[in-house]
């Protein structure tokens, strides 16, 4: 199983940037997939889950609104629109992949929100 991240780095406040995570080793359609965010001192929380065949299931209250999962089965992608980013937007983002007892993580990638 390998995710490679892209798209993080550094934006100033009230930027965008899209987070792509292509997956491969595992059935990619069936999974559902996610976004998750741990910022510096703070407990890993979820940012926004869609199912495998593209509901977006659930995201956290402090993103909606400004952020947007989707998913490319066809490129085994999984994509998140980040809009009027904050400061506290700042943390690793991880792409995670789920079915059944089978949980899959990526390596974490950078987004840092600051002027």
């Amino acid at each position: 199983v390998q995710f490679v991240e892209s798209g993080g780095g550094l934006v100033q406040p009230g930027g965008s940037l899209r987070l792509s995570c292509v997956a491969s080793g595992f059935t990619f359609s069936s999974y559902r997939m996610s976004w998750y965010r741990q910022a510096p001192g703070k407990e890993r929380e979820l940012v926004a889950a869609i199912t495998s065949v593209g509901g977006v299931t659930n995201s956290a209250d402090s993103v909606k609104g400004r952020f947007t999962i989707s998913r490319d089965n066809a490129k085994n992608t999984v994509y998140l629109r980040m809009n009027s980013l904050k400061p506290e937007d700042t943390a690793v983002y991880y792409c995670n992949a789920r079915y059944g007892w089978y949980d899959y993580w990526g390596q974490g990638i950078q987004v840092t929100v600051s002027s």
